[in-house]
């Protein structure tokens, strides 16, 4: 298993997420249930900070005002790769970032564009991640699932790359 640290982890895991457009955003509400939802990332900058518009007045906000423990799951099954992320959640109100974030394909949830009374940011600092991929290739990792199916015995263990990641 690969571990990385440092400025080494948080350009990896830049790298394992930016061209993911959605997460499963996972809260715990007041119950303990955890919970999630669907989020579009609008962006993971340079201090490793995840970021996602959302209404104030939801209940993800909520929760993860109240507990600011989340977590990310990343799925890439095109290219088999997946990403889940530990971390903590805040609730950012920054024009100035709002700004930089904002695309007219947000105006889907939020009408009056960045004037939409409630908007806000959600931000998600990484604490751990990890990651699974194909150590291989595609190719090679399908020919090594067939060829498990087809003897009836699981896949070799270097099918998969597999590492953990702590920002």
């Amino acid at each position: 298993m690969t571990e990385l640290t440092g400025t080494d982890a948080l350009a990896r895991v830049k790298e394992l997420v930016e061209d993911i457009d959605f997460t499963m955003l996972t809260t715990q509400d007041d119950d303990g249930n955890l919970v999630s939802r669907p989020m579009s990332t609008r962006q993971m900058d340079a201090s490793g900070d995840i970021w996602f518009f959302t209404a104030e007045d939801s209940e993800k906000v909520e929760e993860a005002t109240s507990h600011r423990d989340v977590g990310l799951s990343y799925c890439d099954a095109k290219g088999m790769r997946y990403v889940s992320v530990a971390g903590r959640a805040s609730v950012v109100h920054d024009t100035a970032k709002m700004q930089e974030l904002y695309t007219p394909s947000l105006d889907i949830w939020f009408e009056e564009g960045l004037e939409t009374p409630g908007i806000a940011l959600l931000k998600v600092t990484p604490v751990e991640t990890e990651f699974w991929e194909p150590s291989k290739g595609k190719v090679a990792m399908a020919a090594g699932m067939l060829k498990a199916f087809v003897t009836k015995d699981t896949p070799d263990d270097d099918i998969m790359n597999h590492g953990k990641i702590s920002c």
